[in-house]
C-alpha cells in the first residue's frame, strides 16, 4: 500500500521517513524562498519534544518554590506577632514592678 499523507493528516510523524521539503520548479532561482534541508528539524524537533515533556516539571518546581516562599512568609508573620505579644507581656510586667517598687519606696 502506498499511502501518501497531508500536511493535516502525514502518513508519519517521524521526521527521518518524512520526505524532505523541496523548493517549486516554479520558483525563481533568486527568490527569498530558498530549499528547505531537514538535516537539523529532528534535532530541533527532538529539543522541542524534550523541553515540551520538562514543561510539567518546571512548572511544579516553580509551583513548589513558590509555596515554600509562602511558607516561609508565613512562618516569619507568625514569629513577628508573638513576637509583639511577648514584648506587650514584659512592658506590662515591667510597669508592674515600677508600680510596686513605687510603693514600697512611697511607705
Amino acid at each position: 500500500m502506498n499511502a501518501t499523507g497531508t500536511i493535516d493528516r502525514p502518513f508519519t510523524h517521524d521526521p527521518k521517513k518524512q520526505a524532505p521539503m523541496t523548493s517549486s520548479l516554479r520558483e525563481p532561482s533568486g527568490s527569498a524562498t530558498t530549499a528547505v534541508s531537514t538535516t537539523g528539524a529532528s534535532d530541533s524537533r527532538q529539543n522541542r519534544t524534550r523541553e515540551m515533556q520538562l514543561i510539567p516539571e518546571a512548572m511544579a518546581r516553580a509551583h513548589m518554590s513558590e509555596r515554600l516562599r509562602e511558607a516561609d512568609a508565613e512562618r516569619q508573620a507568625v514569629r513577628l506577632v508573638a513576637a509583639r505579644r511577648m514584648q506587650r507581656r514584659a512592658e506590662r510586667v515591667s510597669m508592674r514592678a515600677r508600680r510596686a517598687l513605687a510603693m514600697a519606696v512611697m511607705h
